[in-house]
């Protein structure tokens, strides 16, 4: 971890910051869902290093150490592949492999669709390509599911803010590693779906918690509720949504997202590469939703294998 070097990119009149390892001439740039942060790609920033490869995350803006919006209720997704395109150009980076977690999975789709010329190929885990279009949420959950609290501007906020910054990151890591949608009852907020005394998982250490507490405690949750969850349904307005760099996608069996309707086909069935014509699918049966910190070895390896065909 000491060899991570941290640094700050101007984009768009914001301070992006920057964890970099590695010096090989074939770049891989990470981008991290939520309750996540740059730090959450650390193992296979290492192991990518160690494997001949310059390896970059950055904090989306808003998130950990990268300077938030002037108005934070008005950022979407579109400000984060500015924010990506402004990085590569100022880091003078022509072509790299995206590789996306959980809401960063949007961002990479849609910008190597976007901006073919300058992606080698896109790794996302968690989240399968699905061409951008007006959220449905509302159709297929009750109101108590996590995601449509989240979309009403206050809720969440008085939900997150009867707790410090640490104990809303362990409390949605515990949510988000089970296997069951978080659905809160009528008079039930999301938090309170997770006892006090629920452990860790197994895979995410005290320290690990603190890092990510000490990080959210910096930025707040203002831009982490804008994006993703007040941003869905954002068109882009693409032509062509059709994914066509090489693309893998890494699943866990056991991912609670498997339960969002249309999932299982998206990740098991052949509409899965009716939107992405170039698709690899791989699955870890025991992985949750946080598969790259669970099994990192297995995450490393797919990756690693996924690189090497496409340098």
């Amino acid at each position: 971890m000491d060899q991570i070097q941290h640094k700050f990119v101007k984009v768009d009149s914001l301070n992006l910051h920057i964890a970099e390892i590695g010096t090989g001439p074939n770049v891989v740039v990470f981008l991290h869902g939520f309750p996540e942060i740059w730090y959450s790609w650390r193992y296979q920033m290492i192991a990518l290093a160690e494997a001949g490869f310059r390896a970059i995350a950055p904090d989306h803006r808003g998130y950990g150490l990268s300077d938030s919006p002037p108005q934070p209720d008005k950022a979407n997704y579109s400000d984060i592949l500015t924010d990506l395109l402004g990085i590569l150009d100022a880091l003078s980076l022509s072509k790299v492999f995206l590789v996306g977690k959980d809401f960063g999975a949007r961002p990479a789709h849609v910008f190597s669709i976007m901006h073919p010329e300058r992606v080698l190929g896109v790794v996302t885990l968690g989240v399968p390509y699905v061409p951008p279009g007006p959220s449905k949420y509302d159709k297929y959950f009750p109101e108590g599911f996590y995601i449509l609290r989240w979309r009403i501007p206050g809720r969440a906020e008085a939900d997150f803010g009867r707790f410090d910054a640490k104990t809303v990151v362990k409390n949605v890591y515990i949510l988000f590693s089970g296997s069951e949608l978080p659905i809160a009852n009528e008079n039930q907020e999301i938090m309170d779906l997770v006892e006090p005394s629920t452990p860790l998982p197994s895979w995410l250490s005290e320290e690990d918690l603190a890092e990510y507490g000490a990080l959210y405690e910096k930025s707040g949750f203002q831009t982490a509720l804008q994006i993703p969850y007040r941003s869905l349904g954002e068109s882009f307005d693409l032509p062509d949504p059709i994914l066509r760099v090489p693309s893998l996608l890494i699943m866990g069996g056991k991912d609670y997202i498997l339960k969002f309707p249309g999932f299982e086909d998206l990740t098991k069935g052949e509409k899965a590469k009716q939107f992405a014509t170039n698709l690899e699918i791989t699955f870890i049966p025991e992985g949750t939703h946080f598969v790259q910190e669970q099994f990192p070895a297995q995450v490393n390896q797919l990756i690693l294998a996924f690189l090497a065909k496409h340098t």
